[in-house]
């Protein structure tokens, strides 16, 4: 255990590199925010290269031993800051000179580094910390757009964390009380020995407290209103980063839960219902940003399936963290399509895209099947990973309805592919010929697909790390 700064040098830098951002920026005039932009660009890229390094480093626990840092915490200081550098790309295109551009970059920093202490926490006073570290900064993003529909989704997302953010505070308070500590270690031995029922409420409070985070059934609501009310850079953002730091701290509170709870079970029912509930509503929208947020339930809940199987399967944290980097980089690229062309927000109009801009319409057919987890693609070797870690841990069932699901998710993707290549003008009554694509964001989402290809077919390079 150490005390040492420098074992946090990742986390340090963003928060830094946040501070820096909401400091300089109130000095900078409005044509040279971008110099804010590099300053956190400049900390994400660190704090990512500090987690590659990191991620070759042994085992070891820093802060008097509530904070790991392992191979889990390694990959999220990768996946985490790459992931808000790409949405600060797709930013740059949507709020560049805007009043509150520095504040936007300062925040999605600040959310990062929240994101990162989640990740590596080994205390449940560490939860809490990352948790409202993480959580404050998403209500400033959300009413950013100083729309009446972004207004509307920071309100429900405010009171939905205040509510989750008291119900994880109920839950760390009942562990304590009879456990007599915090710390993962000594609390997971001394719950082998605590009432049953007290901790299997404590650990089903903290578990849901952070479903919030995760944007999963019961914590779901407030994501489709924010990815479509939101920013299109501050959409992709919330409905993928946030998530990897919650996941990660999900798994590692399951893990020192005691075999006499019924845990597997309850995470099992959260992903099924999650990921059928985010299906079957998005197959109604016809709004691309809103049909995303869907999504993002369901995809929630393939990515719960290797938590159901923590401690029976020794392929369940390496496809937790596959499937989180795959799914991360997707989800970015398709919201990518939709900041490229921000006017359009029905998906027919999106009709022609294939024929007017090619290579955007191939990136976004891409990304699309990938979320379905078609191969070659990057998810799809993410939920064949994910249904291997539940077969093998004796839960087929749960891999059953990761594949029904799948096949029930190409329908609503479908929905939006096929206008991409479909002859005619677009409902907005000129056709795409009269958009231009920003340039950051088409880059992006083409980069983006270039990448999920690259890691799908590649898979078998990275899997040695992860195992």
């Amino acid at each position: 255990m150490d005390m040492r700064p420098m074992l946090l040098l990742p986390e340090i830098s963003i928060f830094l590199g946040g501070m820096a951002v909401l400091l300089g920026g109130s000095f900078l005039p409005r044509t040279r925010q971008w110099v804010s932009r590099l300053i956190a660009a400049i900390a994400c890229l660190g704090a990512a290269i500090a987690g590659a390094v990191s991620l070759f480093g042994p085992a070891q626990q820093a802060m008097s031993g509530t904070f790991a840092i392992d191979d889990a915490t390694a990959i999220a200081r990768i996946i985490a800051p790459l992931g808000t550098l790409i949405v600060l790309a797709l930013a740059s295109d949507e709020i560049a000179g805007s009043p509150r551009e520095s504040d936007t970059y300062a925040l999605l920093l600040f959310s990062t580094a929240g994101t990162l202490i989640l990740a590596g926490a080994n205390d449940l006073l560490i939860v809490a910390v990352g948790f409202l570290l993480s959580s404050i900064p998403l209500y400033g993003l959300i009413g950013v757009s100083s729309t009446p529909n972004g207004a509307e989704a920071t309100m429900k997302a405010y009171l939905i964390g205040a509510l989750f953010g008291i119900v994880l505070l109920g839950g760390i308070t009942v562990l304590y009380g009879v456990s007599g500590t915090t710390l993962y270690g000594p609390l997971a031995r001394e719950l082998a020995g605590a009432p049953p029922g007290a901790v299997g409420l404590g650990a089903a409070s903290v578990v849901m407290a952070l479903m919030f985070k995760v944007g999963g059934v019961p914590g779901h609501f407030w994501i489709p209103d924010a990815a479509q009310g939101a920013g299109g850079a501050v959409a992709a953002f919330l409905t993928t980063v946030p998530k990897v730091g919650a996941l990660i701290a999900i798994y590692r509170v399951l893990e020192i839960m005691p075999a006499t709870l019924a845990w597997p079970l309850l995470v099992a029912l959260l992903a099924v219902v999650s990921m059928t509930l985010g299906n079957l509503a998005a197959f109604w929208q016809s709004d691309p940003r809103r049909l995303l947020g869907w999504s993002t339930v369901s995809q929630v809940g393939y990515l719960l399936v290797p938590l159901a199987v923590v401690t029976r399967s020794d392929l369940a944290l390496p496809a937790l963290l596959f499937y989180l980097a795959a799914y991360v980089l997707t989800n970015l690229g398709a919201f990518a399509v939709s900041t490229a062309f921000p006017e359009l927000r029905d998906l027919e109009e999106f009709r022609g895209l294939g024929r007017e801009r090619p290579w955007l319409g191939a990136a976004l057919v891409v990304l699309l099947l990938s979320l379905v987890g078609t191969p070659p693609t990057a998810v799809f070797v993410g939920k064949l990973v994910t249904a291997a870690a539940a077969w093998d841990g004796g839960v087929a069932w749960l891999a059953i309805a990761v594949f029904v699901n799948s096949v029930v998710s190409l329908f609503y993707y479908v929905r939006w592919i096929a206008p991409v290549y479909r002859s005619g003008e677009a409902r907005a009554s000129h056709g795409m010929g009269q958009f231009l694509p920003t340039p950051w964001s088409s880059a992006t989402a083409i980069a983006s697909a270039v990448a999920v290809l690259v890691l799908g077919i590649g898979a078998g390079i990275a899997w040695p790390a992860l195992s």
